[in-house]
């Protein structure tokens, strides 16, 4: 039987040979897929030939493993867009940076390994998870936001209905209304023209010779074919008014369904991710969205914010335009090219307003751009419509 781990692939990167078979080893007792990357000057190369699932750094130094990702990240777009996890090897003097490295999200897991320690399947376990989360989020499914705003339309649907089914009474009793003048006046009519006839105002046509027995006909006439036309045509009504009454009844169970997903939707926060090297910029948004029910993550570079980005998914990203290493737009172009994040709203925050800047962001694929300092209820208008579409 295949599983998700029998298929995944593991690369192991490292500058000594030695180390690297020793790696090796431990993780071929479980996995099937493990290629070896021992030349840093060909690691943006090796990663995209052989696309891991996860990336173990086994460098004996950690600090060599913070450069080689890094440099990865400026050389290898392809590290943006192909969905991983990285786990680092670390030595015991290194714990407390290794984790430090890990809640900032530049990497996902380490494990003291060096020296060798009794607990040599921690590597592979940690592997084991990291395969969990990946294949978790490679799952095709939309985030809590896009569903909850599609959720928050089913209260629309309600009215809606509720609105159609109201309209089609009204068009019933209007055309229930409308039989009934029109009975009245064929009646008035009929009554009209007999009363010309027996009068002799038509002399050239029909000839009455018996008044009261002509009368008589014209009763039993408007009573037994007119009236039975319209009191027939009454009843046909009838079931549309019966089929709407039942057609609410039999809904109102799925519409407390849908008000109930509706008020659960309400309570998902939608998450913004705000990429700004401007600590103030942070909060300065932070103060202005706190009233609004959204999750905020910051980022201080647009590295950064790739980084968050392999664990998070936002649903709108706020990215400024000028940051050293990666600029916003650079990062929007590494953004856009990768299908998981494809889909992502960003709203550009520059403080240049000058026509290339602008079409230089549009063209990355930025939804929106705001100037600084911006209006805050235009950003905030900006972000509703925004997540609003979602």
């Amino acid at each position: 039987m295949t599983t998700p781990n029998s298929t995944a692939k593991i690369l192991i990167a490292t500058d000594i040979a030695t180390d690297a078979e020793l790696v090796a080893e431990v993780l071929n007792k479980e996995f099937n897929h493990i290629v070896v990357s021992t030349n840093p000057d060909a690691a943006a190369g090796d990663f995209v030939r052989h696309q891991p699932d996860v990336l173990v750094l086994a460098f004996n130094e950690l600090e060599k493993s913070e450069r080689y990702y890094l440099s990865l990240y400026r050389l290898c777009p392809e590290v943006n867009r192909h969905p991983h996890r990285t786990v680092i090897l670390c030595n015991k003097d290194e714990v407390k940076r290794a984790y430090e490295l890990c809640m900032k999200d530049l990497f996902d897991d380490y494990i003291l390994f060096w020296p060798m320690t009794y607990d040599s399947s921690r590597l592979n376990m940690s592997v084991h998870y990291a395969l969990r989360e990946l294949n978790a989020l490679k799952a095709d499914s939309p985030s809590a936001a896009e569903f909850a705003a599609q959720a928050r339309h089913l209260a629309e649907l309600e009215q809606a209905l509720d609105r159609q089914i109201g309209l089609g009474g009204h068009h019933i009793e209007a055309s229930g209304r409308a039989m009934e003048r029109a009975e009245q006046e064929i009646g008035t009519a009929l009554d009209g023209f007999s009363q010309r006839l027996i009068s002799g105002s038509l002399p050239d046509s029909v000839e009455i010779k018996n008044a009261e027995g002509f009368k008589k006909e014209i009763s039993r006439f408007k009573r037994e074919e007119v009236q039975r036309l319209f009191r027939a045509a009454t009843v046909s009504a009838q079931p549309m008014q019966q089929w709407a009454q039942g057609l609410r009844q039999e809904c109102e169970p799925l519409m407390k369904s849908a008000r109930a997903l509706n008020a659960m939707a309400e309570r998902i926060r939608p998450t913004v991710l705000v990429v700004d090297d401007d600590e103030f910029q942070h909060k300065l948004i932070d103060k202005l969205l706190e009233a609004k029910n959204y999750h905020l993550i910051f980022a201080t570079s647009g590295i950064e914010a790739l980084k968050i980005m392999r664990k998070t998914r936002p649903d709108l990203v706020l990215m400024d335009v000028m940051m050293p290493d990666m600029g916003g737009i650079e990062t929007t172009q590494h953004l856009k090219t990768a299908p998981q994040f494809a889909m992502i709203p960003v709203i550009m925050l520059t403080g240049k307003s000058e026509g290339q800047v602008v079409i230089d962001s549009l063209k990355a694929g930025a939804t929106d751009f705001v100037v600084k300092p911006f209006d805050p209820d235009k950003l905030i208008a900006k972000i509703d419509r925004v997540l609003g579409a979602v």
